[in-house]
């Protein structure tokens, strides 16, 4: 199957694909906007472009587990993706993504970071990457 992968944020929704056929995923590209407009057309390019079979979107649990405000706008947003794009949707945990991502890009220049995908496209390739990892 093929995956498209969401790092829902603020003012920048990161997106990268896989496939769990041959566990390649790759950082796609970053949706600039902070509407639900300007995220599920970014979203609906990227359904075009790469044919998904599923969606995979990180969901910002607490450290306790527990689920606060930033999850309840993303199961929100989830339902929104469902009922537009009828893809299934399935959630990962994303705590942590951020930081992988900004790990991941230290140490390149200003410059190289702009060349690469960004911060919010490699968080969404690492959720993905969570989510073939975990078998489901």
């Amino acid at each position: 199957m093929r995956y498209l992968a969401i790092d829902l944020g603020g003012k920048r929704t990161g997106l990268a694909v896989g496939s769990d056929a041959v566990s390649i995923v790759s950082p796609l590209d970053v949706v600039q906007g902070r509407d639900d407009a300007a995220r599920l057309a970014g979203i609906a390019k990227a359904i075009d472009a790469h044919g998904p079979d599923a969606l995979v979107i990180g969901l910002p649990l607490n450290m306790d587990d527990s689920e606060g405000p930033a999850a309840a706008k993303v199961r929100a947003f989830a339902g929104m993706l469902e009922q537009r794009f009828q893809l299934p949707v399935h959630f990962v945990d994303e705590r942590l993504s951020s930081f992988e991502a900004d790990e991941a890009l230290a140490g390149r220049t200003r410059a190289e970071r702009r060349k690469t995908a960004g911060q919010d496209a490699i968080a969404a390739k690492l959720i993905l990457e969570r989510f073939l990892a975990s078998g489901r």
